[in-house]
């Protein structure tokens, strides 16, 4: 045991990070009960100390997963385990500002407990299959789960692909194989569902293969939006999907000429992480300035001045017209406005569509844009058939239960936990704020809420250094929040709005 001394301090958020000599724990305060758990967010390795504690949880300062104080449990994502707790003991001491903390440390993380199997597919390609079927198992299901991914690879960390593009399977996987049969999921990769039978209760794969289901979680995720360009047909053209396409682009782009088509998160996310490999890299968008949608014109132009001063050429304003290959291999990328590029490797991020062609000729419902409709719980208008993640529509609190698509890495989370629960019959309610973040040139952009539809933009802090916050707002009310160096600015207000308290615009001002 090591010795402690409390001190209520402002710049503390969540307690203190307490050192053990063989290892440390977070040591927490609130409302005069003490506690103990891990100091790592399990998810990325954040320090919770910096968090925020409220309510009983604290929330991670870097991407807003939340860990119960009392049990440890993981509460809302992203990530998929938890944190270990300890025992606090109290010993007599000479001095009452001095205790000493008895605890056995353990991990920085932990799984829950799950049941062993004794038929459930889910149809998954990220987290969402992966955390409906571990949530499964944490609620004591003991049938069958299968679940069946067109990938050649187990479940693996996607958004870490655009920004480390030297990175393989093995390096980003979410779970090992002997995780999933120690805890009796079956995986089937290169399995790609090609139809849907509500009537029989069966998918049948391209193969040939068929499998029916009691229960079903369509979780596909979303494919390239595809491009119209005339030219030849030539290779050293990606959309970033696999670790492969990730090393490849890498490789081709050592020293060569490298273009990305598209100002999307993973367009610009993978212009960044080129920028020490390759010879030169060019951009092209068709808005004025990256991410003037998502995050604002100023936000964006800020953004912009960061990759101009890493030697990112911008063409916006552009779409391609052509692209012109030797020998298969591409050469250069024409702009409609008549500029030529060289390029020996091009990237395309130019948007995404719901990965759900396959359901066409099926009965579960979909909008005019593929997306399947889900009700509050995940289901379709199907019996037994869910889904979650990218592909879906769903209603949203926060906005009065409007349908809304959010393709975040952490929401896939959230919705894989609630069909579980829902074909368990434990029918619960999306209760969450959207957390997102993008990573570039070492700095991170973090955000939460849901912006869509914003009027106006309220800074604070200093663009130009990149040391700043922006409130998002519609009418007269904050609906989403994004900062750069400003931690835990974003946390905070994911907080505030999950407790379903508004902040209004007179507030931030």
């Amino acid at each position: 045991p090591g010795k402690w001394t409390w001190r209520d301090k402002q710049e503390t958020t969540c307690g203190e990070k307490v050192d053990l000599g063989s290892g440390r724990a977070l040591l927490i305060k609130e409302h005069g009960e003490f506690s103990a758990m891990g100091h790592k967010c399990p998810h990325y390795g954040a320090p919770l100390v910096k968090g925020v504690l409220s309510k009983g949880h604290v929330r991670c300062p870097w991407h807003g997963a939340c860990f119960n104080i009392a049990t440890g449990d993981i509460e809302d994502f992203p990530g998929l385990d938890s944190l270990p707790t300890f025992q606090v003991t109290f010993l007599p001491c000479l001095s009452t500002h001095f205790q000493s903390l008895s605890i056995a440390l353990q991990s920085q993380k932990r799984s829950k407990p799950m049941a062993r199997c004794s038929a459930v597919i889910n149809s998954s390609t990220g987290p969402a299959g992966l955390v409906c079927a571990e949530t499964l198992r944490q609620e004591g299901f003991t049938d069958r789960i299968v679940m069946c991914t067109m990938d050649r690879h187990p479940p693996y960390d996607r958004p870490k692909l655009s920004k480390s593009l030297d990175s393989t399977a093995e390096q980003l996987r979410l779970r090992s194989m002997e995780f999933l049969q120690d805890h009796d999921i079956e995986l089937l990769t290169e399995k790609e569902a090609v139809a849907i039978d509500v009537k029989t209760r069966s998918v049948t794969f391209e193969d040939g293969l068929r499998m029916e289901y009691r229960k079903l979680f369509i979780a596909t995720g979303s494919k390239p939006r595809p491009m119209n360009y005339k030219g030849k047909e030539v290779k050293n053209v990606f959309h970033l999907r696999t670790p492969e396409d990730a090393n490849s682009i890498a490789r081709l782009a050592n020293n060569k000429n490298a273009v990305i088509v598209g100002t999307s998160f993973v367009g610009m996310e993978v212009a960044a992480a080129l920028t020490d490999k390759a010879h030169s890299v060019s951009v092209i968008g068709i808005e004025s300035v990256p991410f003037k949608k998502a995050l604002g014109e100023k936000v964006g132009k800020a953004i912009m001045k960061l990759f101009e001063a890493n030697r990112v050429k911008f063409y916006m304003l552009n779409e391609v017209s052509e692209m012109i290959g030797h020998h298969g291999q591409l050469k250069e990328v024409v702009l409609k406005s008549g500029k030529v590029l060289r390029a020996d490797v091009c990237v395309v991020g130019a948007g995404s569509v719901p990965a759900t062609d396959f359901l066409k000729l099926s009965s579960i419902h979909m909008d005019s844009k593929g997306f399947i409709t889900v009700n509050k719980m995940m289901q379709t208008n199907c019996d037994g058939v869910f889904a979650g993640g990218d592909v879906v529509m769903f209603p949203f609190p926060p906005r009065n239960n409007k349908k809304v698509n959010i393709p975040h890495w952490q929401m896939a989370h959230v919705h894989g936990r609630v069909a579980a629960l829902s074909m368990m019959g434990r029918a619960t309610e999306i209760k969450t704020v959207p957390y997102f973040w993008s990573a570039m040139f070492g700095k991170t952009i973090r955000y939460a809420g849901y912006g869509d539809g914003f009027d106006d933009v309220i800074i604070q802090g200093d663009l130009d250094e990149l040391r700043f916050v922006a409130f998002y707002t519609r009418s007269e009310e904050v609906v989403a929040v994004a900062s750069m160096n400003y931690d835990p600015i974003v946390s905070r207000v994911a907080e505030v709005l999950g407790s379903g308290k508004t902040i209004k615009k007179r507030d931030v001002e």
